[in-house]
């Protein structure tokens, strides 16, 4: 099924491309979301009238996002977390810790803009990718600490 995609869908594309779907895909997420309209020709006609508000929205969004990344390049958050023995954290450090920490800085990002390969579990110094756009991304250090 062809779809006209309103918003940014990783993995799928941007918005304004005409992609081919699963149909379930559209029908049961992408429609329903409001991330896709299916690509009839009145939808078609519709859509390039509203391209113009799409591309300067998108441009406004990724100039906010460049902005953001750049306020948090080089940014070091220090996470003090209980240890046992061997310095192994008693739980892990998650996406959703760093997220909440970036909260507390002023730094308002959603868990899935953070990418952690997997949970920490060792004291020490990280490097988190953060994916703040569709080709937007920041970097920070994050230090596990021991809990004092």
């Amino acid at each position: 099924m062809k779809v006209i995609l309103t918003a940014y869908v990783p993995g799928l594309g941007e918005p304004g491309q005409i992609v081919e779907v699963a149909r379930g895909y559209a029908r049961n997420y992408l429609i329903p979301q409001g991330k896709a309209l299916e690509a009839t020709p009145g939808n078609l006609a519709r859509f390039e009238q509203e391209r113009r508000r799409y591309e300067t929205q998108l441009q406004r969004e990724r100039e906010a996002a460049r902005a953001l990344a750049d306020k948090l390049e080089g940014l070091v958050l220090t996470i003090p977390q209980r240890v046992g023995e061997q310095e192994r954290l008693y739980g892990s450090v998650t996406a959703a810790m760093v997220a909440e920490v970036l909260a507390e800085k002023g730094f308002h990002l959603d868990k899935k803009q953070v990418e952690l390969p997997g949970p920490i579990k060792q004291l020490g110094e990280y490097e988190v990718p953060l994916r703040l756009g569709p080709d937007v991304r920041a970097t920070i250090r994050l230090e596990v600490v021991p809990e004092s």
